[in-house]
């Protein structure tokens, strides 16, 4: 059994995931997005998805990204994000 890096439980299905030389162990897919997954620099969420990258950061939303400053930021519709 292997030992997830972030939460410690020793699991029989434990995987490994690797991107250039780092690597980690994990239990779940939770343990894994905690600790690859980057984010937000607004809000702190963990963005799953691709996220919107300005010179001011890498956030969740346009909301995030527009709260922080960066001008323009839309959805992925071209719609203005209105709803956080």
């Amino acid at each position: 059994m292997a030992v997830c890096d972030v939460c410690g439980n020793d699991y029989e299905k434990a995987f490994t995931i690797t991107r250039g030389d780092a690597s980690g162990t994990y239990d779940s897919m939770e343990c894994a997005i905690h600790a690859w997954a980057p984010g937000c620099a607004h809000c702190g969420c963990r963005i799953l998805g691709h996220g919107i990258e300005s010179e001011l950061g890498l956030f969740c939303c346009a909301h995030c990204a527009r709260t922080a400053g960066a001008e323009g930021a839309v959805d992925s519709l071209g719609q203005v994000s209105r709803n956080r």
